[in-house]
């Protein structure tokens, strides 16, 4: 299933979006990747969600872009069961890196977002997070070496409008990468978050539903570069971490953002 002698990434989120971007990414490096997505919808979350032709689809792109081997598995994130079905799917083998991207948007009036909105983020968007450590990080530990990367948001930075629990969420993935960084002192693995800024895809049109635009291309106005991120961006941010050229970082909160949390 997997090449041999080739580094393995565990991806979440992987159907689409910056998920994708950084499968094909590693792939194109000759990485073998483990791609994982719920592929179904996350009530109360009103948006379309991937499906698991379009995981499927992201796996075939990725051989063909040189990855050695590619395995998926259809999971909610934040389900107990996932670091048991990670484990399953690495067949005995270490991961080199495993990357925490999948996550969710919603808005509401801080003071105004349902107890389901908060259940929904916080289990995707945080304890996403917290079960693929527990899934990784003890053999990464194990072997001396491994990148753990986690994929926060420019909302996590700062204050954003209706953005209350979503910020909250993601603010406490930036708490929880840095601890992690701490506890894995001297261990030869590496933990880092990245936060986008506004990026092209279905969860910047969901936002910009949120406010009431007419499209997403409006967030480009708000970013000193003047126009959207594309998945592709972020995923070479997180490909950097995860390379040689990337070792000395570990408990950074990097923003890929446009100039947005400036």
């Amino acid at each position: 299933m997997f090449g041999e002698d080739a580094p393995i990434a565990v991806i979440t989120g992987a159907a689409r979006g910056i998920g994708a971007a950084t499968a094909l990414r590693l792939a194109r490096d000759g990485w073998a990747l483990l791609l994982i997505d719920a592929c179904r919808p996350q009530p109360p979350i009103g948006y379309g969600m991937p499906d698991p032709d379009d995981l499927e689809a992201v796996a075939d792109e990725c051989l063909r872009q040189g990855a050695a081997g590619v395995a998926t598995r259809i999971a909610d994130v934040g389900d107990p069961g996932l670091p048991a079905l990670v484990r399953a799917g690495l067949a005995g083998r270490t991961p080199a890196a495993a990357i925490a991207v999948a996550g969710v948007i919603h808005g509401a009036d801080a003071w105004a977002t349902g107890d389901d909105a908060w259940d929904v983020l916080l289990r995707v968007n945080l304890h996403g997070v917290r079960r693929l450590a527990e899934a990784t990080v003890p053999a990464m530990i194990a072997a001396g070496t491994g990148r753990f990367v986690a994929v926060a948001s420019a909302a996590g930075l700062r204050g954003m409008r209706k953005l209350g629990a979503y910020s909250a969420a993601k603010a406490a993935v930036i708490g929880y990468v840095r601890a992690l960084a701490a506890d894995l002192d001297g261990t030869g693995v590496t933990a880092n978050a990245i936060c986008p800024g506004s990026t092209r895809g279905a969860m910047l049109e969901a936002s910009a539903a949120i406010y009431g635009l007419p499209d997403q291309e409006r967030f480009a106005e708000q970013q000193l570069a003047r126009r959207l991120l594309e998945p592709a961006e972020i995923a070479e941010a997180i490909f950097w971490l995860c390379s040689p050229a990337g070792s000395g970082c570990t408990g950074a909160v990097i923003p890929v953002d446009g100039g947005l949390t400036v």
